[in-house]
C-alpha cells in the first residue's frame, strides 16, 4: 500500500510553531496550490490544503518560510473526524497532508523578484527527535562541505564523469 502526495503551492500565512504539553515542535499551515485547467472565461482556482509537520520540519519551516512563500511538501495523507460541539449530532470530517519531507519552492532571489531563474532546493535531513537542537543554518540544509567534486574521463565529450 502506498500513501505519498508531493505539493508545490504557497503558503497563505505565516506558520506558527506551537510545543506540545511534551515540547515536541509542530506546524499547522495552508499551502494555495493552483489548479493546472482553467475554464475559458474564468479565472485560475486553488485547492487550499492544510499541512502538518512535527519536530525539525516544524522548526525549519518556521524559520525560513513566510507567507507567500513557495513551498514543496512531500508527506501522506491523513483523514479524521469528530463531532461539533454545538450541535452533538453533525459529524466533520477532515483531510490533512503529514509532512515528511520539505523544500524551496524558489530561491530566495526569485521571491525578492529578481531574475534569478535558478531553482535550487534544499531538503531539511532526516533527524531522530533526540538531536541536539541548533540555530545553524547548515544543519536546516545539511552540511555541503562534505561533497567533493568528481573529476572523470570524459571520452564521450558529454560532461559526465561516467
Amino acid at each position: 500500500m502506498l500513501n505519498k502526495v508531493i505539493l508545490m503551492g504557497r503558503l497563505t500565512a505565516d506558520p506558527e510553531l506551537r510545543q506540545t504539553p511534551s515540547n515536541v515542535s509542530t506546524c499547522r499551515f495552508t499551502v494555495a496550490c493552483d489548479r493546472n485547467f482553467v475554464s475559458q472565461g474564468q479565472e485560475r482556482q486553488a485547492d487550499f490544503i492544510t499541512v502538518v509537520a512535527w519536530r525539525q520540519q516544524a522548526e525549519f519551516i518556521s524559520r525560513y518560510f513566510r507567507k507567500g512563500s513557495m513551498i514543496v511538501v512531500e508527506g501522506n495523507l491523513r483523514t479524521g473526524s469528530y463531532n461539533d460541539k454545538k450541535y452533538p449530532d453533525v459529524k466533520h470530517y477532515t483531510t490533512e497532508v503529514y509532512a515528511d519531507q520539505v523544500y524551496f519552492g524558489e530561491s530566495k532571489k526569485s521571491s525578492e523578484g529578481g531574475n534569478y531563474s535558478e531553482n535550487r532546493n534544499f531538503q531539511v535531513p532526516h533527524q531522530e527527535a533526540t538531536a541536539p537542537k541548533s540555530s545553524s543554518p547548515e544543519l536546516a540544509i545539511g552540511n555541503l562541505n562534505e561533497f567533493e567534486q568528481i573529476i572523470g574521463n570524459d571520452n564521450d565529450g558529454d560532461g559526465l564523469p561516467f
